[in-house]
């Protein structure tokens, strides 16, 4: 490791002063301007890990569903996971020492990790299509090349792509080919296959209007609309061509304020998506008959899919395990209804989809999905094995998983922004400030199938406030009076919050 050649390139990505940053749930985020530095410095890091894993090793520039002036970087571990936790605090270390003190810093990573520096390294690189993210890409690869390490430059990719393209690299191919053209042959084939058995109402053609925040969903699913079946047309919308990445349009703004986007038009039943900024978010929605919105988030598509599944195993009679992991913040009657109605068995965990991705591996099948819209499906080999053995389900059985939305309760949430506070019990709880959590359990009281949690927010300085309750009515006054709670015992800053926010 040649640390004079580090603390030469280091100056050329100069720390700020006084500037200290902490590796969350989705890495680093911040204003752009501050992140030459840490990215130069993830690009080191990302080497050490390879040769520590002796695989390869991703690196996504990204700040995901954060406003178009913010960027950020995470990285990818060798199963397309995300960071190992003990390396996160090699991260958080890294990003924040001093420039004299940085040589110091990557000899202690090497040594806690048992780095073999002999080891070849190898970096897989994506972005985002944020005005800044070339630049920080470059600062990346800075710091892949100084410590010696090769590397591949994916350019535009979604997170999801990067995330695949890693797990390839590292199984040899067997997962599927690390390219592009691979990653939307594997999804194409396999979504064309799912939808032959799907039942559908009406003629044979489908329409899917498709909201991509402005990012770079837009530029990889108009490539990949050409591998679907010609009985599928996907319409885009907020394709980047006009409009601000996630202003006013993507799936934070359309779970956050429960209506569609701007920039897309919709009819009665006409099914509509929306993506994030990075494309690793979606959620659908529909107007009925009515003109009433409807909103299928995360918790939604969740009990869905495991509805679907539980079914299939019942068939199956093999006795595989199947979980579905929330976090708190998941609506209480999804939750509810796959354990009492569907009798599936439900984990919470803290949120961020690395803590649930960890506790759905635990199962044959796992279900992850956070109301934002994170999530997917993990199968162990065994039960791939076994869905396989069922060539096609019945008609009957068919229109049950197509109905499943009928069986679930509509109940909101509002969310407001305070100070950070902290609290343990996967987020349920408020630790700090004294009193707070006894103010949240009295106004709780008052409503009927209610909650409401506090937490500071993974990606953004801010405090994020969860209610709900049986109505729309209780629900908004329930947000108001634990955000009001928040403001008084929390130390608030601005105006104070009011009904109707």
């Amino acid at each position: 490791m040649d640390l004079d050649a580090v603390t030469k390139q280091s100056v050329l990505h100069a720390k700020p002063d006084g500037l200290i940053l902490q590796y969350g749930t989705a890495g680093f985020r911040t204003k752009a301007e501050h992140l030459d530095h840490v990215m130069f410095r993830m690009g080191l890091l990302a080497v050490l890990r390879s040769k520590q894993t002796k695989s390869t090793i991703g690196v996504m520039v990204t700040a995901s569903h954060n406003p178009e002036e913010d960027n950020g970087v995470k990285l990818v571990d060798p199963l397309g996971e995300m960071l190992a936790a003990s390396w996160e605090e090699h991260a958080t270390c890294l990003a924040n020492a001093e420039e004299q003190h940085l040589p110091r810093v990557l000899v202690d990573i090497s040594e806690k990790a048992a780095v073999d520096l002999h080891q070849d390294a190898f970096v897989v690189i994506g972005r985002d299509t944020r005005p800044s993210s070339e630049r920080l890409s470059q600062s990346v690869i800075d710091g892949v090349t100084v410590l010696g390490g090769q590397f591949y430059d994916y350019g535009l990719l979604t997170t999801p792509q990067l995330h695949y393209m890693v797990f390839c690299r590292n199984s040899n191919g067997q997962y599927g080919k690390a390219t592009v053209e691979g990653y939307y042959q594997k999804l194409s084939s396999a979504f064309v296959e799912l939808t032959k058995q799907a039942f559908c109402r009406g003629d044979d053609h489908r329409t899917l209007k498709v909201d991509c925040a402005n990012g770079i969903g837009a530029l990889k699913l108009a490539e990949m609309k050409h591998y679907f079946s010609p009985g599928l047309s996907v319409q885009l919308f907020n394709d980047g061509t006009k409009g601000k990445l996630n202003h006013l349009c993507g799936a934070d703004f359309v779970k956050s304020h429960q209506k569609p986007p701007q920039g897309i038009e919709m009819r009665a039943n006409e099914r509509c998506c929306s993506f994030d900024g990075d494309a690793d978010r979606i959620v659908y929605y529909y107007h009925d008959a009515d003109g009433q919105f409807h909103l299928i988030d995360g918790d939604k598509i969740a009990t869905l899919i495991s509805s679907f599944l539980k079914e299939l195993l019942l068939e199956i009679g093999d006795g595989l395990s199947l979980g579905v992991v929330q976090t708190a913040y998941a609506n209480g009657s999804s939750t509810r209804y796959l354990e009492e109605v569907m009798k599936v068995p439900v984990y919470c965990t803290k949120t961020g989809v690395k803590h649930l991705h960890h506790k759905a591996q635990e199962f044959d099948i796992g279900v992850y999905f956070e109301a934002n819209g994170h999530g997917t499906v993990l199968f162990s080999k065994a039960a791939e094995t076994k869905i396989k053995q069922l060539a096609k389900e019945s008609e009957d059985e068919k229109r049950k998983a197509a109905k499943m939305l009928e069986n679930i309760i509509d109940l909101f949430n509002q969310v407001a922004d305070r100070q950070v506070i902290s609290t343990t019990d996967a987020e349920r709880q408020v630790v700090k400030p004294p009193g707070l959590q006894e103010a949240i359990n009295d106004l709780v009281k008052k409503y009927r199938l209610s909650r409401a949690f506090v937490r500071p927010s993974g990606t953004e300085d801010i405090v994020r406030v969860y209610a709900e309750a049986d109505s729309q009515e209780n629900t908004d006054s329930l947000a108001y009076e634990v955000s009001l709670a928040v403001f008084q015992l929390a130390g608030g800053i601005g105006e104070r919050p009011q009904r109707g926010f």
